[in-house]
């Protein structure tokens, strides 16, 4: 049966007609579906038992399922969640004293082969679905109620697979989060973190979207890029000045620069100056990240004077910058560790 969720408000008013059912019975569905999240027919109170029969003859609701969560020490929780076709994919909640943030997954695996991230050593299987993306939230959102007390307040688009390779979908997800009869999220509280497709941030920036970009760096010179993130070999650091000042101008949305300092990688005052000569090209902010191994490669964190000597060559260049400390290390949750793994609930 047809995924009713996929059908845009328009096609349910034709569904109606073509039964003899008014045609804000439409709207109502509509609502249901996106902004109170209704995982079944049978939620739909406001509609005759008649109709709720004769919607689940015709449509399905595929909503995503938790199959088992697990919890860290830190108060980060990881989720699993499994597809109607069974896949399973992975989101987390990341909880602070002032933010309660979703980072959500947009694919099923990976398809960019990143070398220092988990989810790159997967086999991409399929793009998420609409539906799927807005599940995500949804559900992320009742873990921050339950466990914490509070909704969310943000959400990063920096879990598995690479969202600019699933652009049409992503965006749609992003509009039923964000438009006001969904869940109504303002879109400067989202950030989409991407591997660097240039083409599609200049489809961004001609979409003249409003939400946040960042983009995944972690080396600023080509030879050490194309070495740790093969997608640099077709999409140049000089295609992606163009592609990000472009995005600048057309949003007015500072771009965040997402770097991992790996020991004896990419950690020298040199790759800090290298950084530092392209970042100061587009109004920007840099995020330096902690890295988290994987069994897949050999990988490690910088050492911690290393990181603040890096910070420190920055700040006293004039720019914005924050060392993040990862969260979830010890659930597999932090950055660059989701990959599906077995877990066990907690």
């Amino acid at each position: 049966m047809k995924d009713i969720r996929k059908l845009t408000i328009d096609q349910i008013e034709a569904y109606m007609a073509s039964i003899d059912e008014k045609r804000f019975r439409a709207r109502q569905v509509y609502e249901w579906l996106w902004k109170k999240s209704a995982s079944s027919f049978d939620e739909m109170s406001n509609l005759s038992k008649n109709l709720r029969d004769k919607l689940s003859e015709d449509f399905a609701i595929k909503p995503i399922k938790t199959k088992m969560a697990q919890y860290s020490n830190d108060g980060t929780i990881k989720s699993v969640f499994e597809l109607h076709d069974t896949n399973v994919i992975e989101g987390v909640l990341i909880p602070a004293d002032d933010r309660m943030t979703a980072c959500v997954s947009s694919q099923v695996g990976c398809s960019l082969s990143c070398k220092f991230c988990a989810t790159g050593y997967m086999e991409r299987m399929r793009n998420l679905d609409p539906g799927e993306i807005y599940d995500q939230v949804v559900a992320i959102d009742k873990l921050a109620k339950e466990n914490f007390d509070h909704p969310l307040t943000n959400i990063v688009f920096m879990g598995m697979g690479e969202p600019l390779l699933n652009y049409k979908n992503v965006m749609e997800g992003i509009h039923r989060i964000t438009s006001e009869d969904g869940l109504n999220m303002s879109p400067k509280r989202i950030t989409l973190s991407t591997a660097g497709i240039a083409k599609m941030i200049t489809k961004l920036a001609d979409d003249e979207v409003k939400f946040n970009l960042a983009l995944s760096l972690h080396a600023a010179n080509d030879a050490k890029r194309n070495e740790i993130m093969p997608i640099n070999e077709t999409n140049t650091l000089d295609a992606l000045t163009e592609a990000l000042l472009y995005f600048y101008q057309k949003t007015k949305n500072n771009i965040t620069f997402e770097y991992i300092v790996f020991n004896g990688f990419n950690d020298k005052i040199q790759d800090a100056e290298e950084l530092w000569n392209f970042a100061k090209k587009i109004p920007s902010k840099i995020n330096i990240i902690e890295y988290n191994p994987i069994a897949e490669a050999n990988f490690l964190n910088a050492k911690a004077d290393k990181i603040e000597q890096f910070a420190s060559y920055l700040k006293n260049k004039g720019l914005i910058v924050n060392v993040r400390r990862s969260r979830g290390k010890d659930i597999d949750a932090a950055c660059g560790q989701l990959a599906n793994k077995n877990l066990v609930t907690s």
